[in-house]
């Protein structure tokens, strides 16, 4: 069964930082870019960043540049985003999802291509 695990969300004060994972099973991300999503109550769903296949192309929202990293490690099949200096305007469920790119290096924030989701881990930023 393919599935996409998030975890390491949690409530942070304004100024901290996260680490989220997104732990593949049942395929390896080899061939998939990863992209990570998120949705605040009452807001549409917003691309925050994704990488290619192979890592070497990423692509992030203006909204989190400069704050946020994206990475992965194939040797444990996962994705993580880094999150600093986080903002109150960054709560949201932050969901990952993959996309089958096969060789081709590809990365798009638009969330209409990605092929499998996680269910999401949430993310609050409050003092």
């Amino acid at each position: 069964q393919l599935q996409l695990v998030e975890s390491g969300g949690g409530l942070v004060q304004p100024g901290g930082s996260l680490r989220l994972s997104c732990a593949a099973s049942g395929f390896t991300l080899d061939r998939y870019a990863i992209g990570w999503f998120r949705q605040a109550p009452g807001k549409e769903r917003e691309g925050v960043s994704c990488i290619s296949n192979s890592g070497d192309s990423t692509k992030y929202a203006d909204s989190v540049k400069g704050r946020f990293t994206i990475s992965r490690d194939s040797a444990k099949n996962t994705v993580y985003l880094q999150m600093n200096n986080l903002k109150p305007e960054d709560t949201a469920v932050y969901s990952c999802a993959a996309l089958y790119t096969g060789i081709r290096v590809v990365t798009t924030l638009s969330a209409a291509p990605y092929d499998y989701w996680g269910q999401g881990t949430q993310v609050t930023v409050s003092s």
